[in-house]
Order: structure tokens, then sequence, then C-alpha cells
């Protein structure tokens, strides 16, 4: 089935990390009053390429639906087709247009809306970027039910954190979100967490049940109960790189976590 095709016209561009050579674009449809999406969702990016052969490359939307905007987070990558296409595109006043297909995608927050741990690393912080501007609107009332919402962002460097000040921003605007960004080579200099994601998620997840009085491992759900019935407490929601996925996903099993608790989208 050919799915349709949108002109996105580039609104603003912005390089968000020198050293990672990661990119922040908004996109603006001009022929649509709404571009309606779920936050987490993505779209694809279609074009022929110089020698004729149809390119396509998926996106994860790096933010909540807003009219008929969205915005798009991505790293320059070597030999990468569309990586270098948009990195390459000139800076504002110059417009510049792409053609994209979608919404796509099912990597959404469940609901109703339980406690929830965000896993990223890299560009994979995109859709958690949608689902924070989601829950946690600037201008309107907050979605997240109180419930607790962490975000814990692994990556090599400090100059790789992208989207930092918003982050911290939102952490001291909203006392029931927590930022927690770990580093796997920090300097001496680095005062915050160390290490990888997954060892910061099973800690989370460990005193989240000695505060709740909860066992660990999580005892398993009532097999009488359909799959599609089942209900919890807390999920978590990963995106990044197959290995950072399997490594998050293998800690959770270990506390008894079901699967249908752990939510991931890769992009490798």
């Amino acid at each position: 089935m050919t799915r349709e095709l949108y002109t996105a016209r580039l609104a603003r561009k912005q390089c968000i990390s020198e050293s990672a050579q990661c990119f922040h674009f908004e996109f603006v449809l001009d022929a649509l009053e709404r571009f309606p999406f779920t936050p987490g969702q993505f779209v694809s990016v279609v074009e022929q390429d110089p020698g004729g052969k149809e390119q396509t490359r998926a996106y994860s939307i790096a933010s909540a639906p807003n009219g008929n905007r969205f915005d798009l987070c991505l790293n320059r990558v070597e030999g990468g087709y569309f990586s270098n296409r948009l990195a390459d595109l000139p800076d504002l006043p110059v417009e510049e247009t792409v053609q994209i297909q979608g919404p796509l995608g099912y990597f959404t927050l469940r609901e109703p809306i339980t406690d929830s741990i965000l896993v990223a690393t890299g560009t994979g912080v995109a859709p958690m970027r949608g689902f924070l501007q989601w829950l946690f609107p600037a201008d309107g009332p907050e979605r997240s039910e109180g419930r607790a919402i962490w975000l814990v962002y692994g990556t090599r460097h400090e100059s790789e954190l992208y989207y930092r000040r918003e982050f911290e921003a939102l952490a001291a605007r909203c006392a029931n979100f927590y930022y927690l960004p770990t580093l796997s080579r920090a300097p001496e200099s680095w005062t915050g967490l160390r290490g990888y994601v997954q060892e910061h998620v099973e800690r989370i997840v460990r005193e989240r049940a000695a505060r709740l009085g909860q066992p660990l491992p999580v005892p398993p759900p009532d097999t009488t109960i359909p799959a599609a019935e089942l209900s919890f407490d807390i999920h978590a929601y990963i995106c990044g790189l197959s290995p950072m996925i399997a490594a998050v996903r293998d800690r959770l099993k270990a506390l008894g976590w079901h699967r249908r608790q752990i939510v991931s989208e890769r992009y490798d």
C-alpha cells in the first residue's frame, strides 16, 4: 500500500552537539492545519538519490503534537545518505523541504499512565523528549497524573547530553520528574552518575520496590488473566542500540518484570 507523501519545510536547524555532530530540526507541514500523531511515533523521510534510487529513512519525532509542526534529532553518520543530506541543509533564511510519510510506529506510552522509566542513549532521546513534552506541557495541565517519571540518559561524554538544559529545567519545575544523565567515559571533573544505563535502571527499581514494600523479584502475574488484560504499576520505555536494549531488558526480567512492562524501539 502506497503511503501519502507530505512536504515538510525546514523552519529551524540547530547543532546541539558539535563533538557528536548532532542536529535539531523543526519542520512545518504548510499544506496541513494539523499533523496529528502520538508521542513516540516516527516519520519516514523519502527521496530519490542522484542515481535514481528511492532512499527511505525512519526518524523518531522529537516533540509532542504541535499543530502542523514536528521536530527531529539526528547525528551525522559516515556514509549515511539522509543524515548527511539533512545535516548539510543550509541554515535559514534559505528554505528547504523534504518529503515524509507518517506518522508510523507503536513506541508509545501505555495507558493509563504509570510510574515510568524512560531509558535512552544517543539520539534515542528523541521520542523521550516527545513523551515528556506531552506529559508535562509548558502551557497546559500535566498528563503525568502525579506518577514518577525517570529519564535515564546514557552517553559517553558530557558534550553529548542532548537537550540537557531543557530536561534540567523540567526537573526543576516538576517534582515527579527525575533527570538522570550518566556518562560511560566521564572525566574526573564530572560529578553526576557514571557507568551504563542498565545499572541505574536496576537501582531505581530496587529503591522503588523497597520504598513501596514490594518484593523482588516481582511475583509472576496470575496465569488466569489474559495477557491483553494484564495491568502494571510501572513500565520501562527503552530506545537506543540493540545491545543497550538487551542489557536493560535482561536486568528487568531478572527482577521479575513481565515482557509487557518493557516497551522498546531500536534504531540500528
